[in-house]
């Protein structure tokens, strides 16, 4: 097994905050096992408190790449979730380091009609917005290596494009349905930002598109519903399914392979 303290060190240097030290038993017993809080799993002493020296590299990394302004739309309820709480704060204290960054924070019951409008049906939820809805969302908190992707996921909502490749790009031109990508991680799968990351983007270039990053952990049943083993899994309007990070070329058959599996695309 994995020394939790060294993975601990290196996620912290990567991404600015410690891992989730979740041994063997909490990642294989999520189908009758109840989970404790965040804090308790993790062992950390707060959350959505970022070092002062990753505070300062966020600031720097905003400044030269936010163009327009990012909303940040957090569901959670009046009698917080088990996560809720660290949810919302870590998005408020990102938020907090660039005047370009705004958050609305929802209550998941109260404001009804917003969760609709979003697709929200579960929590804690987390939106990210820029110049207009992208079908962008995180079902749990972005923590240890999902961190970098929701970084990631404001500075292209913020420029209204992506890194994908031109022919992906094409090819996300052509769906002319809708398409549901759900993404299961943990916050210490290595692997796991790769597949969120493209999965959001072709959210951003495609209306037709909706990415969820799903935290098993914190959605135990998900993880039983669709026999989650290994992360990342990726399951694609309910048909489609495969197990790791796939090339950008190979994800975006599978994307393709849902919406069109008459057709072969090499």
């Amino acid at each position: 097994m994995e020394n939790t303290s060294q993975r601990k060190e290196e996620i912290s240097k990567g991404l600015g905050y410690q891992a989730i030290d979740l041994d063997e038993n909490d990642l294989t017993d999520i189908k009758g096992s109840s989970f404790r809080s965040i804090n308790e799993i993790s062992g950390w002493k707060k959350m959505g408190i970022i070092p002062d020296k990753h505070k300062e590299h966020l600031k720097q990394q905003f400044e030269n790449s936010l163009v327009d302004e990012v909303r940040l739309a957090v569901f959670t309820q009046e009698t917080e979730c088990m996560f809720c709480k660290e949810a919302r704060e870590l998005v408020q204290e990102v938020a907090a380091i660039s005047n370009k960054l705004k958050v609305d924070v929802y209550d998941f019951v109260k404001d009804a009609n917003k969760a609709e409008e979003y697709g929200i049906d579960k929590v804690p939820a987390i939106i990210v917005s820029g110049r207009k809805p992208y079908g962008i969302r995180f079902y749990g908190v972005p923590a240890g290596y999902e961190f970098k992707p929701f970084t990631d996921d404001i500075i292209n909502a913020s420029k209204g494009t992506t890194t994908l490749l031109e022919a992906t790009k094409e090819r996300l031109k052509s769906i002319d349905k809708p398409v549901h990508i759900q993404v299961f991680v943990t916050p210490t799968c290595p692997h796991c930002p790769s597949a969120t990351g493209l999965a959001h983007q072709f959210a951003i270039e495609s209306d037709f598109v909706k990415s969820d990053m799903v935290e098993v952990t914190e959605f135990p049943h998900l993880a039983q519903k669709y026999a989650v083993m290994s992360v990342p899994k990726i399951v694609i309007n309910e048909t489609v399914q495969f197990v790791g990070a796939l090339p950008e070329d190979h994800f975006i058959q599978h994307v393709l392979l849902a919406v069109k599996p008459s057709k072969i695309y090499i």
